[in-house]
């Protein structure tokens, strides 16, 4: 079979079910649910979202009907509304939570632009930790606004490859094995310069309360 590779077929070691490449797949139309639900269980219109997310009415409207695949920035930015983690918000989309979350049961969400893909090894509604397993492809860089950052703690720890971080005029190489405290007060930006994939855990607590997901139901 031949074609391009996306993240999910050149990271076999992070990706090896096909339920998680279920997961996936159907992520899209969670997310658009789990979007308007959080809206809605707000009282929120699209504008008043959009407002708070810097996100324009038109991309939440085609977000929630399912017509576009939102991006890690816009997704970051919409869960900042929220007052939800990037982590935060793709678990309730899921509504997958508990003491012990299995590798198989662990969600997948693939860029759609850069095929970054973020496996989330833990995140649970009681619990403030959380932490996720990053594939970033060769060459690929993604930007994470600040507000994505906001009431929480993060460490990075680089599994293999090589990573840059950006954080307005201050640069950071890390390596295989290097580990890096963020304290982000501007947007970041992601990139593997190598010519082979980076991996790395970002692990984070968050500061606030921790809250329950809201239910399909509300």
């Amino acid at each position: 079979m031949t074609g391009k590779q996306t993240g999910l077929d050149a990271a076999p070691d992070i990706h090896n079910s096909v339920h998680m490449n279920t997961l996936v797949d159907t992520h899209g139309q969670a997310i658009a649910r789990r979007v308007q639900l959080e809206r809605k269980a707000r009282g929120w219109s699209m504008t008043e979202l959009s407002a708070r997310s810097d996100v324009s009415k038109a991309a939440i409207s085609k977000i929630e009907r399912g017509e576009m695949s939102p991006t890690a920035n816009v997704l970051v930015r919409l869960a900042h509304a929220f007052e939800l983690t990037l982590a935060g918000l793709l678990m309730r989309a899921e509504q997958q939570a508990g003491a012990v979350q299995r590798a198989a049961d662990q969600p997948l969400w693939e860029d759609p632009e850069t095929h970054y893909v973020r496996r989330q090894v833990f995140r649970a509604s009681d619990n403030p930790i959380e932490m996720a397993r990053i594939y970033l492809p060769p060459g690929a860089k993604v930007t994470i606004p600040s507000s994505g950052f906001t009431g929480i703690r993060e460490v990075l720890h680089v599994l293999d490859g090589a990573l840059t971080l950006t954080f307005g005029s201050t640069v950071h190489s890390l390596e295989t094995g290097d580990s890096i405290a963020l304290e982000k007060t501007a947007d970041v930006i992601f990139e593997n310069p190598g010519a082979n994939p980076c991996a790395y855990i970002v692990a984070l607590v968050r500061r606030g309360p921790v809250t329950p997901p809201l239910q399909e139901t509300l």
